[in-house]
């Protein structure tokens, strides 16, 4: 790297003298330089001191006390929520017991989380001392090092870089412009999804292995009274169809599976009303979810009992057309994946037209409930296993593993950017994901797999 300091103005002293000789005259000079040599070795440990700082302080390193911090706190608030349901619901036998342990379990989890906070500091600490004294070991060799520039050309660089800066600030403030609107759905507050951590839930269902599909969680939207209500949907016919809803006062009662209440949607035989497929979702005390043998969207009323639909676009895939799954296995009957996120409601679907793409429509939670916008994405609905929304982008889930499923693309439904570079993992219990969603209230995502329920934290940066 060519550097202002290499360049070395010689001080000359010239002592002449003249020779006679048979040729002729001749003129002998002797050069002199009074100058110090240059330290080109002191220059390349500079530079290698500067990369080797660049190298140890990374932006990850930096967001990674923010991450544990936002953990932390959510953790809090989830143990102060599950103390207060014990207070009120504890009944001295089996439930409270169990409600115990589960605050036994989180209230470890805080304390694990607190200590890795701590370590976390710590190295901070030190890093940042170790960094600051190198820094100052830097600026004093760099200041040696500038003796050398006679002409202070380093200095007019400096002062050129500055004015360089002033002049482009100035200009920015003659042509600034307002900041449009910020833009809806796509926008969060609490930034970007960075990572999901769990499972903070893991339980069988009170049906114990015999359903494998379904779905459950809370309602992002609830009706005054339910705040504190799960619910829970299994697929309790042959993996493809369900007649009615189960809900719990809280999550202690769902995880232990008492005081449930089923509300009836349908009769056992199958009508057009009928739940079909495992990714359903419950929003503003209604339940969303693909009719019964109809390519169309049905909404169940919990108040009122009654229930509504709309017709998906013609040719949209249903009855197994277009499910997801992953090369050991296929999610029957997943044409329709239905999701929350801040804004409402949202459902994903394919048809041929679109080559088998993952195509996105934003639902109009009215009732009868009707679709407005409409996204077509460049994502092959059988790359995937699950989707969900969250900010209005939507997370697409691939299979790695038994152990491990793989949060790898995104849809940002405002600007229209895809990304397949995303490689965010989700820690599993069991092999298979059949339902997966994200609650805005809360922040976390609600997993079915294979007959368990798993909740997760979802990070934001």
């Amino acid at each position: 790297m060519k550097s202002p300091l290499l360049s070395i103005w010689v001080t000359a002293v010239f002592l002449t003298f003249l020779s006679q000789s048979a040729s002729g005259k001749q003129c002998v000079c002797e050069l002199k330089n009074s100058d110090r040599p240059f330290p080109t070795d002191k220059l390349d440990s500079v530079r290698t001191a500067a990369s080797e700082c660049n190298r140890t302080i990374t932006p990850n390193q930096m967001l990674e006390v923010d991450v544990l911090m936002l953990g932390l706190q959510r953790r809090l608030e989830q143990l102060e929520e599950s103390v207060a349901v014990l207070e009120k619901e504890d009944d001295g036998e089996l439930y409270g017991a169990v409600s115990l342990r589960i605050i036994e379990l989180e209230l470890a989890e805080v304390l694990e989380l607190m200590a890795k906070l701590n370590r976390t500091i710590r190295s901070h600490q030190q890093l940042s001392e170790a960094t600051s004294t190198k820094l100052q070991g830097l600026m004093e060799e760099m200041q040696d090092l500038e003796e050398f520039d006679h002409m202070q050309v380093v200095k007019k660089l400096q002062e050129n870089q500055r004015m360089k800066r002033d002049l482009a600030n100035c200009q920015h403030e003659l042509h600034v412009t307002p900041h449009p609107p910020t833009p809806a759905p796509g926008h969060c507050p609490q930034g970007q999804l960075v990572s999901v951590s769990g499972p903070r839930t893991y339980a069988l269902t009170q049906y114990g292995t015999s359903y494998s599909y379904g779905a459950w969680g809370k309602d992002p939207n609830p009706a005054p009274g339910k705040e504190n209500m799960h619910w829970l949907v299994a697929l309790t016919s042959s993996n493809v169809f369900a007649n009615y809803i189960r809900q719990y006062n809280s999550l202690s009662t769902i995880v232990v599976g008492v005081g449930q209440t089923d509300t009836v949607i349908a009769s056992s035989n199958p009508t057009t009303n009928t739940i079909q497929g495992p990714n359903v979702v419950m929003y503003g005390d209604a339940l969303y979810y693909g009719c019964y043998n109809t390519p169309s969207i049905c909404r169940f009323n919990m108040t009122a009992r009654t229930v509504t639909n709309v017709a998906l676009p013609q040719n949209s895939g249903f009855n197994n057309k277009f499910p997801f799954g992953h090369l050991d296995t296929t999610y029957v009957y997943t044409d329709l994946d239905f999701a929350t996120d801040e804004s409402g409601v949202w459902v994903t679907y394919t048809s041929p037209e679109n080559f088998g793409n993952i195509i996105i429509s934003k639902v109009l939670t009215d009732s009868p409930p009707a679709l407005e916008k409409t996204w077509q994405t460049s994502l092959h609905k059988r790359t995937a296993t699950n989707t969900f929304m969250a900010c209005g982008v939507l997370y697409a889930t691939r299979f790695l593993n038994k152990e491990t499923e793989e949060i790898f693309y995104s849809f940002d439904t405002v600007t229209g950017v895809e990304r397949y570079d995303l490689k965010i993992q989700i820690k599993k219990m069991q092999t298979n994901v059949q339902s997966l969603n994200y609650n805005p209230q809360d922040r976390m995502l609600y997993m079915y797999s294979d007959a368990y329920i798993l909740s997760y934290d979802v990070i934001f940066r």
